[in-house]
């Protein structure tokens, strides 16, 4: 896999593989740096375990920028299919698969600048100054108990997150057409441009629904007040939930009608300090485009939470243990490569 992936250089002294190799062993072994990996150039594990040389710091970081994106998503791909044959990846919630789509700030600075940043401005003790920062959005494929990334793109200069979200799935549904059943996001993601791109090619949504829908809220609130709600239980948490299916009343989303499930949540905690146990209730509210036959309302709350799998699984995971955040090479191509190894 390691050997498919290629760069753009015309006359290499070091081979792509072996730089793959020792970034891929940075990443297993958590050292956190190039250079750190570096002092371990002269260990015979390079020789004897990858049969390798590990090349430079400076050159991994440098190699890292010409890399060729295409090979690395391939790579990607191949581990999916191998992981799809083994039936690896399946699913509790009705064999539904959820693809979840996120923003990911991985840095941000106010010394370092390059053409791809983003900026904006900050009020601090000392005035307003400029902060760089690069984003990037990503895909991530969850299953009962496995999380796998499938793709990433940096988002743009004076771009939106939707629509560098859309252009990211739109590359998706080419390279992976069976791979999800839906898309789900946060209430930024509520978009009728979203729904449109993703229901065109035959997959559903599910996104949070917050106020800045408010007849939609306000009519799923009446249409809820005439039903009696669904009760039951999840681990801890005890559910109050209402569902309520054909609502038109989003004007902008004209390729069908959407349904909204509302869910009041209860959960008891015992504080550590004072040993008394305290209830904690919460208030969610999810817009989809799936049919009470694909999902019942226990399903759609259950994968409204999942939601979450990206912020916990996904990024704080892979930024607190694999030092997926650390600018190794302060360049767009360059970190979106060492994103996906």
């Amino acid at each position: 896999m390691i050997a498919r992936i290629t760069d753009s250089r015309k006359r290499p002294r070091r081979t792509t593989k072996q730089v793959i190799a020792g970034v891929l062993i940075m990443r297993l072994t958590r050292l956190g740096s190039l250079n750190a990996l570096e002092k371990t150039k002269e260990a015979s594990f390079w020789k004897s375990e990858c049969r390798t040389i590990l090349p430079s710091a400076d050159s991994i970081a440098r190699i890292m920028t010409c890399v060729d994106p295409a090979t690395l998503r391939a790579g990607l791909h191949q581990m999916y299919t191998r992981l799809k044959r083994n039936k690896a990846i399946v699913s509790s919630w009705q064999g539904l698969i959820p693809l979840i789509v996120d923003g990911h700030e991985s840095h941000a600075t106010y010394r370092q600048c390059c053409s791809s940043c983003l900026e904006r401005k900050v009020h601090t003790e000392q005035g307003e100054k400029t902060q760089y920062y690069h984003r990037h959005i990503t895909a991530f494929l969850a299953a009962d108990d496995l999380y796998f990334l499938l793709d990433a793109e940096p988002q743009q200069r004076g771009e939106e997150e939707v629509a560098c979200a859309i252009r990211l799935l739109e590359r998706l549904f080419k390279t992976y057409p069976r791979a999800f059943d839906l898309v789900m996001g946060d209430a930024l993601y509520t978009d009728p441009r979203f729904y449109h791109c993703v229901t065109q090619h035959g997959k559903e949504v599910l996104t949070v629904l917050k106020d800045d829908r408010r007849i939609l809220i306000q009519d799923a609130r009446a249409l809820s007040a005439l039903q009696q709600p669904q009760l039951f239980s999840l681990g801890k948490k005890q559910y109050r939930c209402w569902d309520v299916s054909g609502l038109t009343s989003w004007p902008q989303f004209e390729n069908g009608s959407v349904r909204v499930v509302t869910s009041e949540e209860v959960r008891t905690v015992r504080r550590q300090l004072t040993k008394q146990e305290e209830e904690i209730q919460s208030t969610w509210m999810w817009v989809t485009t799936l049919s009470p036959n694909q999902a019942r309302t226990q399903t759609v709350v259950q994968l409204g939470h999942q939601r979450w799998a990206i912020e916990n699984q996904g990024f704080n995971e892979t930024v607190q243990h694999w030092h997926a955040d650390h600018v190794y090479r302060h360049e767009s191509s360059a970190m979106e490569n060492f994103w996906r190894v």
